[in-house]
């Protein structure tokens, strides 16, 4: 069974505070034990009592040199950058030497693998390569807080996605790694916007386009969940999927069909998230699928026109369809292979904290996992977390093995183009990729 992020729309004190309730996370009480030395076996081993933070500068000496690896966007960029400085003048006692650099989230898990010696000390990344980093030794787990409990703070489900075998591995940092509807609303109603047939409508008689990666598998997976077909990781770790049934409600044939049906359209355009940008910002496209990561984009594309909302529904076998959609976390790892491991999990801590999760929500537009910061008026009046909020009703959390992108998107890339005769064959293909 997919575990579905139950959500009221109207309760906007955010994902993280909304998905309080959907997961099962027993809170252990905080670890008072402090690292003390820079290797990771020995990051809990001398402790000073009752004060873990006294302890690690007790123990340091000369200038702690870290390095951090974020998202490359330059709002988080700046977001991070003050929070490091932050970091520093809460802790002026010690030397710092803090290095950030750009790293995408979605090639995190490879660079960090390719040379984990090499890696930054401290780095974000997406919460479905959570498990392959453990698996390879890569992530320091959390064996120690220094300033609160970071099972309590944050939103449990959060922290059921950050724990392998009843142990911790990372430090949760928001809950909104989804995807909604952004559209301009001084030329489309919310009519226009409930569902795809409207919307195309809508943007073909105003000369205008709709953008989304629908060959992208991450957001291909919509029109198929949304359709109540399958696809998730097996307790054998590997992926079940069912995208090519036969015998269910909406067939996998009606889905696929579908989808080609809306790429069809002339007001239809399948891009990737640069091209939506530049797109909306010359005034062309309308409507994009994205998420809160562009969020100030496309403030700047509408000005204040600017809104956002859940995915459109959509045409399968005569009937409307609300889309699904994948929902996901973006967590901060401590590199296991770190020379200072003990100030690599401080600064983790602190960047997670409430206040740095708030900052980060207003640089980004991304929701918080921690709970507080999340219900916070501010955070909780943004639009894209609002209509991240309202589709998440609808999402599921990311739980999917690597032979799923792949086969997948070549299947999306087949669907966009038209480029089959043989609809069932093509699905089965994909599927026996996916499932191998």
């Amino acid at each position: 069974m997919k575990k579905k992020l139950v959500v009221s729309l109207l309760s906007i004190s955010m994902v993280a505070s909304l998905l309080v309730g959907c997961g099962a996370s027993e809170q252990a009480s905080t670890e008072t034990t402090a690292a003390a030395e820079s290797k990771p076996e020995e990051a809990t081993e001398a402790t000073v009592e009752n004060d873990p933070v006294a302890n690690l500068i007790a123990a340091t000496e000369g200038t702690v040199e870290l390095t951090l690896w974020c998202d490359e966007t330059p709002e988080y960029q700046a977001v991070m950058a003050e929070n490091v400085e932050k970091f520093k003048a809460e802790y002026s006692d010690v030397d710092f030497n803090i290095t950030i650099g750009a790293e995408s989230v979605v090639n995190c898990k490879e660079d960090v693998l390719k040379d984990p010696e090499a890696a930054a000390d401290v780095f974000v990344f997406a919460d479905d390569q959570l498990n392959e980093m453990v698996t390879a030794g890569v992530l320091q787990s959390v064996d120690t807080t220094f300033t609160y409990d970071i099972k309590a703070a944050n939103a449990p489900l959060t922290i059921e996605a950050a724990t392998v075998n009843d142990k911790l591995y990372a430090y949760p940092m928001t809950a909104s790694n989804g995807y909604f509807l952004y559209y301009d609303k001084n030329q489309l109603t919310e009519d226009d916007v409930a569902s795809w047939d409207n919307l195309l409508a809508a943007a073909e008689k105003l000369d205008k386009t709709v953008g989304m990666e629908v060959s992208g598998s991450w957001y291909m997976y919509g029109f198929f969940a949304g359709a109540g077909l399958d696809m998730t990781l097996g307790e054998d770790g590997k992926n079940v999927c069912n995208w090519n049934a036969t015998d269910t409600k909406f067939t996998g044939a009606d889905v696929a069909t579908a989808i080609t049906e809306i790429c069809e359209k002339k007001a239809m355009v399948n891009c990737v998230n640069d091209e939506m940008q530049a797109f909306a910002k010359d005034g062309k496209m309308i409507a994009v699928v994205n998420g809160t990561w562009s969020t100030s984009n496309f403030q700047e594309a509408y000005g204040d026109g600017y809104a956002a909302t859940k995915l459109p529904t959509f045409t399968c076998k005569g009937e409307q369809v609300q889309m699904g959609s994948f929902a996901g976390f973006k967590f901060m790892g401590v590199n296991s292979y770190s020379k200072n491991t003990g100030w690599a999990m401080l600064l983790a801590e602190y960047l997670t904290n409430e206040n740095s999760q708030v900052a980060i929500g207003m640089a980004t537009g991304e929701g918080p996992a921690n709970i507080t910061a999340a219900a916070t008026p501010d955070i909780a009046a943004l639009p894209a977390l609002q209509a991240l909020c309202a589709q998440a009703e609808f999402a599921d959390v990311q739980r999917v093995g690597g032979n799923y992108w792949d086969p997948a998107g070549t299947l999306g890339k087949k669907l966009v183009e038209g480029d089959y005769t043989d609809v069932q064959a093509l699905l089965d293909e994909a599927v026996a990729g996916i499932t191998e």
